[in-house]
């Protein structure tokens, strides 16, 4: 597929030398400066900052870290390897700390909004507002006027996405709008309340946790690299003058390689039922099949950066990668969602039918996640025909 890239007719042709790649990484460590500076404005690095433009300019923190992060892992062989080497596992540390908050709010979303679903109660319509994924809407879900999960839930909605990015999901601005419990089963409303307090505290260990990486001496170490590098990128003598398609290829071509791999033959059936083989297995560990599809995750996130490096803000907007991209993580969501209703169901001394609501959800998560599947299969599909 590299060879493609020197078509004329290929999007990708256009492509620049190593002074595009360093205007891109200065561009995104100004980001990396900016939201850290309003991060600490807004209250953000304290234990009561909690403010929606506080929860922005984290998200915009983690943006930022990860386009520079896989800039350096798809272009390295422009950059001094040393420093490339050294910031890299920072970065992805700081991205993956930061994400914790935000991932445990809308895992309890997804599944409390999905108890309502199977239970047959009604949802309002506040919760089904656009741009949220379609399994699991509102964390406004985490019902009662009790939740200290919708007592919690700061917003992350709100940050505009750079070009190409789709809008991650983010905790509702109104949670008490939510269904009340009592419309549940009895089954469905313990199960949901276990799911809350579980989440809650795990959601909460991840803040105090975020907060006390980045008053560490480690992310003031990554925000001095990030400030060196907002006007100075250590590339190559001969960066300037190499021509980045190859690489952007070479990220391509992983990519398409990994998805080849991929049985997009069984994710084109509407039910899969190996998927569910291992759902009583007592070991926690991830699903056996999930592992790929995450990698293929991480991999079109790295093609599509590196297409923002070779077109900047001006380039075409690949619609196809951003529907496949939307797949994907559904498919993570659904995937973890899942995980955390087998992980409660192992509580112990909990009641057959707190443990039988469990079950019911972990078996829609896991059928959630087979839906995206099949939603990535059809979306790469058209992307393939469409290839010249």
């Amino acid at each position: 597929m590299a060879q493609q890239h020197l078509d004329p007719t290929d999007p990708m042709a256009g492509a620049g030398t190593g002074d595009a790649l360093a205007g891109y990484l200065r561009a995104q460590a100004t980001e990396f400066l900016r939201a850290l500076r309003m991060h600490r404005e807004t209250g953000g690095g304290t234990a009561g900052g909690g403010s929606e433009e506080s929860v922005d300019a984290a998200r915009a923190l983690r943006r930022s870290a990860r386009r520079i992060s896989a800039s350096l892992h798809t272009f390295r062989p422009l950059l001094d390897t040393d420093w490339s080497e050294a910031i890299r596992p920072e970065l992805a540390w700081l991205s993956g700390t930061l994400a914790l908050e935000h991932a445990y709010a809308a895992r309890l979303e997804r599944l409390l909004l999905a108890l309502h679903r199977l239970s047959g109660a009604a949802v309002l319509p506040a919760q089904t507002g656009a741009g949220l994924p379609a399994a699991g809407r509102a964390a406004g879900a985490a019902a009662g006027s009790g939740s200290t999960a919708a007592a919690t839930g700061g917003r992350a909605a709100g940050v505009v996405p750079q070009k190409g990015e789709p809008a991650d999901a983010g905790p509702p601005a109104h949670p008490a709008a939510a269904p009340e419990r009592g419309n549940l089963t009895v089954g469905a409303a313990k199960a949901g309340a276990l799911l809350e307090r579980q989440l809650t505290l795990a959601r909460t260990r991840a803040h105090s946790t975020a907060l006390q990486a980045l008053g560490s001496s480690r992310f003031h170490a990554v925000a001095d690299n990030i400030a060196v590098l907002a006007s100075e990128v250590p590339l190559t003598p001969a960066a300037a003058t190499v021509d980045l398609r190859p690489l952007a290829g070479a990220a391509e071509e992983r990519l398409t390689d990994a998805v080849t791999a991929l049985p997009l033959v069984t994710a084109g059936h509407p039910y899969n039922a190996e998927a569910l083989i291992h759902g009583l297995s007592p070991d926690p560990a991830p699903h056996p099949q999930d592992a790929p599809w995450h990698q293929v995750r991480l991999l079109l996130r790295l093609h599509r950066y590196a297409r923002e490096v070779l077109h900047g803000d001006s380039g075409p907007v690949d619609v196809r990668l951003l529907a496949t991209g939307q797949s994907l993580n559904r498919h993570r969501d659904a995937s973890e969602a899942a995980a955390a209703a087998a992980q409660a169901a192992r509580t112990p001394r909990i009641a057959p039918a707190t443990a039988y609501a469990l079950g019911v959800l972990h078996a829609d998560q896991r059928h959630e996640v087979e839906a995206a599947r099949f939603a990535f299969q059809q979306s790469w599909e058209r992307q393939t025909v469409g290839t010249p």
